[in-house]
């Protein structure tokens, strides 16, 4: 295989190189037809195919070919099953197949750093070690068929606001201990065929030409050998991405980047060298997934929906089961309330919208269980739009009823990919409901449907509550057999639920200022705060219940004397009358650290299932590297001979064992770092301007400003001048038909209004394929800034 890719690299002209370092179109990418070289195609995912069907420039949100609909990542992560995750993935990769797509666009693998993040439906955990188990099974299982997985959006993509522009300003420590080690363990058996980089900057440079990122760490330290491919509309300066590691600008310009990148072969100012350097994996990909397009696989739908259920089953967690309230009993008669269970909310919104190839409804799969013991009320509007008669007329039939069902949750408007969210709370439609069936809360059940956690002023007096997350196709089904005891709920959190946002470290400091996100909260995201701090949360990471009961005993801690590794072992046992899963936690704890340290962070999991009564020895192993944190001054993984506690929980919250011992392999304890002092004690929050200094061991960089206009100036900013609103109001006109012109969804509205804000002026050259030529676009924003002469004779303007 090698020798034959050499052989046809060595036959490409440099003018063929260029051509495949850019995209044809939409979703294809350049073939060499004198080479035998075919357009291969890529598409969207992570949770589903989405083909679109039609003109190749049409992105659409739902003219696509019927596809399986599986959970979105927040609740496959929920299963915490890694086996289970790369089954998805092979059902995935034979849809892929069967519609000749040789890539899938996925998974997500950044972090949740803060609850209110748009896109935290597409993304795992806040937890890295959760993020990149779950990332690399859905890989494994996808790429085990020949398909090719595009793991994205790398890196540092956690907010939807100014997404395009932000830099983000984070410390080095923070980044290898956060947001990178879930790219990082994907880079070993795994290798992605392709990574996909961010829209934003890191360090003052956009990340599609951020050589650190990509060549430093992801190609050098980590051995990526595959494709850096831009995000849709990512790319910044195409010849500084071939020269740091960019291999495939997406979607395709024409010939403005091609001809750039001749001119600089050109003037010398890139070698032919650089670009083969950048290209040749572009090659091996197109070669090695040419196999998709004559696969003529079959695939059984029916088959996977029954393994999107399978999974929709396990991502359903039971926060809360007050006196056995769960499972129902189909004698019982149960009022079922809220719009959602009529019209479920299955997936999320944006490029990720999956056309199902069949979806079922909450109200139909719970009355095919139970009958005509079941009544509906509607309770609310999906609108949002206030109804007390709604309201009160459920209310009249609860009182009457044995058990309540309540369907609420998050619809399209509230959480989508293009903004985030302003708050955590629900629809206030839907609390009005709720406040209207208090008095029957000791016999209710609260169902949620949503992508990310939401605030729950009930949650002290709702007898149950089962978090069901967004489950994709067969969701419903699950959730009847889950509320009926057919199955038994296994899902267990990936991410803390606090209180109320306040109480979330990056709070202060989310989303930032329009043009620069400060991570000021450092290490502290998600649990290894709120469980450091000892602050109270509505649930806490890793929390799940179960209708049976497990007990955990004989732990066992033992070093192997291999590099600092060390084995653990304990006894499970089911204690209760049900089959059931738990799955074990293990957690990591050093006792003096000379660097903030969290109290726990996670190091290893196994789900295991288990009959009544039956009990099993679960081993676990940790490397060198669950024990270490990343030394800044040596760049490097560094492990101190200290005490260390390994904890084994069902959350982090609910440690069963627990047992410490001494570290001897490793250097001896430095003096903790003064200009540290503000992090080792995170409770209050004490991050001004000097500790966070103290952080980046330098000062806050000034963000830039909006003025004077620039080719990376967003729509957003643009409308302040007449000659901006205009070009607002012709981009979208221009997006809206690109994603469906007048069939589009009312709910999806909000996500194009924000895209267009969030794009940038130089993406008119990626929209009109070149022909609103950067000329054009110059002269343009030498008008704005009131530039007559510029405006009238031309030349370049300034790209930040």
């Amino acid at each position: 295989m090698t020798e034959s890719i050499d052989n046809l690299f060595k036959s490409l002209t440099v003018a063929e190189k260029a051509k495949l370092s850019t995209g044809k179109d939409f979703w294809h990418l350049h073939g060499v037809e004198r080479l035998g070289l075919p357009s291969i195609m890529v598409t969207d995912g992570p949770h589903g195919l989405r083909k679109q069907l039609g003109d190749s420039d049409h992105v659409g949100l739902s003219v696509s070919v019927p596809a399986t609909c599986f959970p979105t990542a927040s609740g496959l992560a929920a299963t915490w099953n890694v086996d289970l995750i790369e089954r998805v993935g092979v059902a995935l990769a034979r849809e892929c197949l069967a519609q000749q797509v040789s890539v899938l666009l996925g998974p997500g693998a950044n972090i949740k750093r803060h609850p209110l993040g748009g896109r935290n439906f597409e993304y795992f955990s806040e937890d890295p070690f959760l993020t990149g188990a779950m990332a690399s099974a859905w890989i494994r299982g996808l790429q085990s068929q020949n398909v090719g997985a595009s793991l994205k959006h790398y890196a540092l993509n956690n907010h939807e606001r100014g997404r395009m522009v932000v830099d983000v300003v984070v410390d080095e420590r923070t980044l290898r201990e956060i947001y990178l080690p879930g790219w990082e363990a994907c880079m070993g058996d795994e290798q992605p065929w392709t990574v996909m980089c961010a829209y934003n900057k890191f360090r003052g440079t956009y990340i599609s030409e951020n050589e650190y990122l990509l060549k430093t760490i992801l190609r050098d330290e980590w051995g990526f050998e595959g494709v850096v491919v831009t995000d849709w509309g990512a790319n910044h300066k195409r010849v500084e991405g071939v020269k740091s590691g960019q291999s495939l600008e997406m979607p395709g310009t024409g010939d403005v980047n091609t001809g750039k990148i001749l001119a600089a072969l050109g003037d010398n100012s890139l070698s032919e060298g650089q670009l083969d350097e950048s290209v040749r994996p572009v090659l091996n990909l197109i070669a090695r997934s040419a196999g998709a397009l004559d696969a003529e696989a079959s695939v059984d739908l029916a088959a996977n929906h029954d393994l999107a259920r399978l999974a929709a089953e396990e991502a359903c967690v039971l926060l809360k089961n007050d006196g056995g309230m769960l499972p129902l009993s189909t004698s019982q008669n149960v009022l079922v309330v809220g719009a959602l269970a009529q019209r479920t909310r299955y997936q999320g919104s944006g490029s990720s919208l999956i056309n199902p190839s069949h979806l079922e409804q909450p109200l139909d799969e719970i009355g095919a269980l139970a009958g005509d013991r079941i009544q509906f009320a509607e309770g609310y509007r999906l609108s949002g739009q206030e109804d007390v008669e709604l309201c009160d007329a459920a209310a009249a039939m609860a009182a009457d009823a044995e058990r309540i069902v309540v369907v609420i949750g998050l619809t399209p408007e509230y959480e989508s990919e293009g903004f985030d969210r302003t708050h955590m709370r629900l629809p206030f439609n839907q609390l009005q409901l709720m406040a209207a069936l208090e008095p029957y809360y000791d016999r209710t059940v609260v169902v949620l449907q949503n992508g990310a956690p939401v605030e729950l002023p009930f949650k002290d007096s709702a007898a149950a509550i089962l978090e069901a997350y967004l489950g994709g196709q067969a969701g419903a089904s699950a959730l009847a057999r889950i509320l009926y005891g057919r199955v038994n709920p296994s899902g267990k959190l990936a991410e803390t639920m606090p209180l109320t946002c306040e109480d979330t470290p990056s709070n202060r400091w989310f989303p930032g200022h329009y043009r620069q996100s400060q991570y000021r909260e450092g290490i502290w995201v998600g649990y290894r705060y709120f469980d450091t701090a000892e602050r109270r949360v509505a649930f806490p990471f890793g929390h799940g219940l179960s209708y049976t009961s497990f007990e955990l005993t004989d732990l066992s801690v033992n070093p192997n004397g291999v590099d600092g590794a060390v084995d653990v072992s304990l006894t499970v046992r089911n204690t209760g009358a049900r089959a059931g899963a738990e799955t074990i936690q293990v957690y990591v704890g050093q006792q003096n650290p000379s660097v903030p340290r969290p109290a726990r962070e996670l190091k290893a999991f196994r789900k295991v299932s288990l009959e009544p009564d039956e009990s099993r020895r679960v081993s676990l192993a940790l490397d060198r590297r669950a024990f270490a944190f990343w030394c800044v001054s040596e760049n490097r993984w560094v492990v101190e001979a200290d005490e260390f506690r390994i904890h084994i929980g069902v959350s982090v919250a609910d440690i069963r064992l627990s047992q410490a011992f001494r570290m001897q392999s490793g250097r001896p304890v430095a003096e903790p770092n003064a200009a540290l002092a503000a992090y080792f004690d995170p409770g209050s929050l004490p991050f001004d301007d000097a500790a966070f200094e103290g952080l980046l061991g330098h000062a806050i960089p000034e963000p830039l400003p909006v003025k004077p206009f620039q080719m990376n100036s967003t729509l957003r900013e643009l409308r302040a001048n007449w000659l901006g609103r205009l070009l607002h109001k012709q981009a979208t006109r221009r997006i809206a038909k690109v994603f469906g012109g007048d069939s589009l969804d009312e709910a999806h509205v909000g996500m194009l209004n924000a895209l267009v804000n969030e794009m940038p002026i130089r993406s008119l050259v990626m929209m009109s394929q070149g022909r609103v030529t950067e000329g054009a676009v110059h002269r343009l924003i030498h008008a704005m800034n009131h530039n007559w002469w510029r405006a009238l004779v031309g030349g370049p303007v300034r790209s930040e």
